[in-house]
C-alpha cells in the first residue's frame, strides 16, 4: 500500500506541474556536455543521437552500449573513460523516443524498430562487417535479444556479435515485476489515456511501453535466441532490483542459459550496477572479455 500512494504522488507532480505550464528543468552540466560530445545521424528522417570515442590503440575492438529504459546513453557516462582505455571505439546511441534523439509523436514504438535503429547506426559507421561486442541494460536487453536473434538465423544487415553483456532487463516475463507507473500506462486502464495526455515526458508514452506487452509476446523468440546462441554471454547483476528479484531472476537465468557466465554485484547493488557500482561493473566485465 505504501508504494502505491508514493507512486500516486509521484504522478500527481508532473500532472500539476503540466497544469501550471512549469517548463522543464534545464539540463545539467553534464548532460551539456554529454550532448555537446555526440553527433546524429538520420534514421527513416528521424534524428538519432549517438556518441563515439575512439580509444585503445592497436585494438580493433568495438564496444556497443544499449540503454535502458526510461533513461538515454548518458547511463553509461561513469564507465565510459575506462571503457576507452580498452576498446578502440565506444558507442552509443539513445533510442528513437529517448535522450536526444527525436520523440515523434503519435508513434508506434517496438523492440524491432529499436533493433532497425542500432543496425542503422552499425552501417552508418561501417561497422555491418565487424565484428562487435555488445553490452545492454534493462530495455537494452530486450533490443539486444533482438539483435542476437537476427545474426544467429544470418537476416540481411544483422550485426555480427563478437560478445554480448546483459545486465539487470527483464528477460522472462514471469520474473519481471514492473513498477506501478509502467503498469497502468502499458495497460488500457482508465488512467493511461489521461496520464498518457497530460505527462509532458514522451517517455511516458503508451507506445514505448508497449515493449512490456511484446516480450511477452516474443518470449519465445527473444529467450530461445539467449538459449541457443554460441555467442560469449555474460550477466553482470544488481540483486536489490526490485523489477528483476534476486534470487528469483537470477535462478531463472541459470536454469535457463547455461551456457552464460554471471556475476552477482554486492547486496545493496540495484538496477541501475553500471550507475551504482561503476568498478564492480567494469571488473566484471573485463574479466569476462578477457575470457575468450
Amino acid at each position: 500500500m505504501r508504494e502505491w500512494w508514493i507512486h500516486v504522488g509521484l504522478i500527481c507532480i508532473p500532472l500539476l506541474a503540466v497544469y501550471l505550464h512549469i517548463p522543464p528543468p534545464q539540463l545539467s552540466q553534464a548532460l551539456q556536455k554529454w550532448h555537446s560530445a555526440g553527433e546524429e545521424f538520420l534514421f527513416r528522417g528521424r534524428r538519432i543521437f549517438y556518441r563515439e570515442s575512439y580509444g585503445a590503440l592497436g585494438s580493433s575492438d568495438v564496444v556497443i552500449l544499449l540503454h535502458g529504459f526510461p533513461t538515454s546513453s548518458h547511463d553509461w557516462n561513469k564507465i565510459w573513460e575506462p571503457l576507452t582505455q580498452r576498446f578502440h571505439r565506444v558507442i552509443a546511441l539513445d533510442f528513437l523516443g529517448f535522450g536526444f534523439s527525436d520523440k515523434p509523436r503519435p508513434h508506434k514504438y517496438s523492440v524491432f524498430e529499436q533493433a532497425n535503429v542500432v543496425e542503422a547506426l552499425a552501417a552508418h559507421l561501417g561497422l555491418s562487417n565487424q565484428r562487435v561486442n555488445v553490452v545492454s541494460h534493462d530495455y537494452g536487453d530486450t533490443v539486444a535479444l533482438e539483435l542476437l536473434y537476427r545474426s544467429d538465423h544470418n537476416q540481411t544487415g544483422h550485426l555480427i556479435f563478437n560478445s554480448l553483456c546483459l545486465s539487470n532487463g527483464g528477460l522472462f516475463p514471469e520474473t519481471h515485476y514492473p513498477r506501478l507507473v509502467q503498469t497502468l500506462l502499458k495497460d488500457s486502464s482508465f488512467l493511461a489515456p489521461l496520464l498518457t495526455r497530460l505527462i509532458n515526458y514522451v517517455i511516458f508514452q503508451k507506445g514505448i511501453l508497449q515493449y512490456l506487452s511484446q516480450r511477452v509476446k516474443h518470449r519465445d523468440r527473444w529467450v530461445g535466441a539467449l538459449t541457443s546462441t554460441s555467442v560469449p554471454l555474460h550477466m553482470i547483476y544488481g540483486p536489490l532490483d526490485p523489477v528483476n528479484p534476486h534470487p528469483e531472476f537470477i535462478r531463472r537465468y541459470q536454469q535457463l542459459v547455461r551456457r552464460s557466465t554471471i556475476t552477482v554485484l554486492d547486496e545493496h547493488i540495484s538496477h541501475y550496477p553500471q550507475l551504482e557500482d561503476p568498478t564492480g561493473f567494469l571488473n566484471a566485465y573485463f574479466n569476462f572479455i578477457h575470457s575468450f
